[in-house]
């Protein structure tokens, strides 16, 4: 008879998520994500089977709870170029901009070499420039562009603000984005 587990799989996910980001995903074994969950190492084998398929729980659950902050955020943020702004800069808050541009970036290097997390995120961007270019664009075809343009311009602010960090993050990829918005629609 299976026992009923005490800590549910989203709560696990979230915590070993939490130190993924620390410690960087090649270095997530079941000792340390033992540690972070409170878990023993053998309940995780139990539940995951292997480190590879801990990792790939982990990300995947990462990716649900990303669709779900781009969805909230769709739906409370006004129809408008600025409510594309508030949007990106609610996606990326600015007290997690360090972790994010560093292990964050190890992180990505793993969505984009697994086969099912590359799909999840292309999902996601197809998902997020249709929510931005709604709000830049009556037109579906341009704001399709626009949103992808719009994403684009988000992310390299915030690489290029890891380099330079001359102000704060949320600052530095707000100016970027209202002055690219202010330039193309």
């Amino acid at each position: 008879m299976a026992r009923n587990k005490t800590i549910p799989d989203s709560q696990v996910l979230d915590t070993i998520f939490e130190t993924v980001l620390e410690t960087g995903p090649s270095n997530l074994t079941f000792a340390r994500a033992s540690k972070a969950c409170g878990l023993s190492p053998a309940t995780l084998v139990q539940r995951y089977g292997t480190r590879d398929a801990l990792l790939l729980a982990t990300l995947l659950r990462a990716w649900d709870r990303l669709d779900a902050e781009t969805h909230a955020a769709d739906q409370e943020e006004p129809s408008s170029p600025n409510g594309a702004i508030e949007i990106l800069l609610r996606l990326m808050p600015p007290e997690t901009a360090d972790r994010d541009t560093s292990n964050g970036l190890l992180v990505l290097h793993e969505d984009i070499r697994n086969p099912q997390l590359r799909a999840r995120g292309a999902a996601w961007g197809h998902r997020l420039a249709a929510i931005l270019g709604r709000r830049l664009s009556k037109q579906p075809e341009e704001g399709r562009k626009l949103g992808w343009q719009m994403a684009s311009i988000w992310q390299g602010a915030h690489t290029w603000w890891a380099f330079t960090r001359e102000q704060p993050a949320d600052q530095t990829i707000r100016e970027m984005l209202q002055e690219w918005v202010a330039r193309n629609t």
